[in-house]
């Protein structure tokens, strides 16, 4: 459970990106009605179906939107990491979820009422800037997912995440060598992929004798970065 000192919540918000240059006063209105939440891993934050009653911000860990195909599969829309809001979207069509959140690690996230936040995007319009920058973000990495599923291998998809992985952390200053520790499950990962668990443990194993990586269990090395950012079909 990601629960330590409590902290400020006011300068917690003024930190995040959604809300950072925004006056105290903002601040300090926004934060009468913030909720902190602290799901453990595994943990449901709402169900495809349920009302959306806010936005959702990930201070810490990472949380899984997903469905149910007709078929009884799960698909793994997004993996939603540090920093990242959720459920703006559905919040403004004022429309169930089209989707669950589950948290894929212990989490801490801020939980924030769509009155809030409808009532302070009337007061600032800055406010409603980041937001429309935000989902404009989200459309463009909806459209690189469709071009990415549609047009590159699933080589390149799995090289693509790993990279991601690296540039959510700090490379270490003396080299380019890097270890990956996978938070989440391979098969979710391969779901996000749009691929078979099966297939996503093959790349893996091509890569490890191409050079690329070595991997052990959740440990995922990249002896050099830069061979695996220059590598081609």
């Amino acid at each position: 459970m990601v629960q330590k000192t409590k902290p400020d919540i006011r300068t917690l918000i003024a930190g995040q990106p959604l809300f950072s240059g925004l006056p105290a006063e903002s601040i300090a209105r926004i934060a009468q009605d913030v909720r902190e939440l602290h799901p453990a891993k595994g943990e449901i934050l709402f169900s495809k179906g349920d009302e959306c009653k806010g936005l959702h911000i990930v201070v810490v860990g990472q949380i899984k939107l997903s469905f149910i195909s007709p078929h009884g599969q799960e698909k793994v829309v997004e993996i939603i990491r540090q920093n990242h809001m959720f459920g703006e979207a559905v919040m403004f069509m004022e429309k169930p979820y089209v989707v669950s959140a589950q948290a894929l690690t212990d989490s801490w996230v801020l939980f924030f009422p769509k009155t809030t936040i409808f009532t302070e995007l009337e007061r600032d319009p800055q406010l409603a800037r980041k937001m429309l920058a935000g989902l404009a973000v989200r459309q463009h990495q909806l459209v690189n997912d469709i071009e990415g599923y549609s047009l590159h291998s699933g080589k390149k998809r799995v090289i693509s995440y790993l990279l991601q992985e690296v540039s959510d952390n700090a490379l270490p200053a003396e080299g380019h060598a890097f270890t990956i520790k996978l938070a989440i499950s391979k098969n979710t990962i391969a779901s996000r992929l749009s691929m078979t668990q099966e297939h996503f443990s093959r790349i893996l194993h091509e890569l490890v004798e191409l050079g690329l990586i070595t991997v052990q269990g959740r440990e995922i090395h990249v002896p050099d970065i830069r061979q695996l950012q220059k590598y081609e079909d």
